[in-house]
């Protein structure tokens, strides 16, 4: 019973990845309101969860499609990418797993009898030859007196000690308080950074938060629900988009600040550094 379950989940489609992580979970989803948020045709979508890869015009088109839709999702993209290669036919079924052949070690035998006469050759050698190994022993033993005697002699650098300050220096840690949200809290994402992130964010209503690095690379992107919490990385080079401006509360060293633009509408490009939030100015 075991190898068929085993076998049933290493066998599922790309499709079924998307569509179990959409209707299952305590997150549900809409393909409609997915649609809205990625502006990517719901028939498309729809093809990519139930495999109908035709109904898409180019494999450029269901690969962007079926990334965008994954990170949505909360889904690894790399390997929800992989898996559609494959069933694309784009990756060779015989490249999708690597068969490593270990060789087996070959033991060394020994052959005594020619160690043997070896060591004994050796040993008439050095018989043969022993006034050239204790001169050269000599010779070496001697060298290293010399060099030792001579770098005894030479002066040694006076090396002028820095004071220490013994002061000790208090280094004043930063506090960050905990929000006295609005409203109860649902899930909180990214809570590693709860104890140095300075902007914290909360939903009042439904909205689409992402967040982008310098580069524009997105480090998070997700639908925040009614008292879910987001805590910024502690950086000033993040920039947000939202898309119910007025359904998210700011809070910003412990202090709410203003909505950042009325209740449904869409906001871009807003730079998430605790300054220039603070300069929005406080909520009453």
């Amino acid at each position: 019973m075991n190898e068929e379950n085993s076998t049933v989940t290493t066998e599922i489609t790309a499709g079924e990845m998307l569509r179990n992580a959409r209707t299952t979970g305590r997150r549900k989803r809409e393909i409609a309101t997915i649609s809205k948020l990625l502006c990517i045709r719901e028939d498309f979508l729809t093809a990519l969860e139930e495999g109908n890869y035709r109904l898409i015009p180019e494999d450029v088109y269901i690969l962007g499609f079926a990334r965008s839709y994954a990170v949505e999702l909360g889904l690894n993209p790399d390997e929800v990418i992989a898996k559609l290669k494959r069933e694309l036919g784009l990756i060779s079924e015989e490249k999708k797993e690597e068969e490593i052949i270990i060789q087996p070690k070959q033991s060394v035998k020994i052959d005594k009898e020619l160690m043997l006469k070896w060591y004994k050759s050796a040993l008439s050698y050095v018989k043969k030859h022993w006034v050239w190994f204790v001169s050269g022993l000599g010779a070496l033993i001697l060298l290293i007196t010399l060099i030792v005697l001579l770098s005894g002699n030479k002066a040694q650098p006076v090396v002028q000690e820095t004071p220490v300050d013994t002061t000790t220096e208090t280094v004043a840690e930063t506090i960050v308080k905990e929000p006295d949200f609005r409203y109860p809290v649902r899930e909180k994402f990214e809570a590693k950074n709860s104890k140095e992130s300075r902007v914290v964010l909360q939903a009042e209503k439904e909205s689409w938060v992402k967040i982008e690095d310098a580069r524009g690379n997105s480090v998070f992107s997700r639908v925040l629900v009614p008292g879910d919490v987001y805590y910024m990385p502690l950086s000033d080079k993040y920039k947000g988009t939202f898309g119910n401006a007025g359904a998210i509360d700011v809070w910003v060293d412990g202090q709410l600040i203003k909505k950042l633009g009325p209740a449904n509408t869409k906001k871009t490009g807003i730079s998430m550094a605790p300054d220039a939030l603070k300069s929005n100015g406080f909520a009453e």
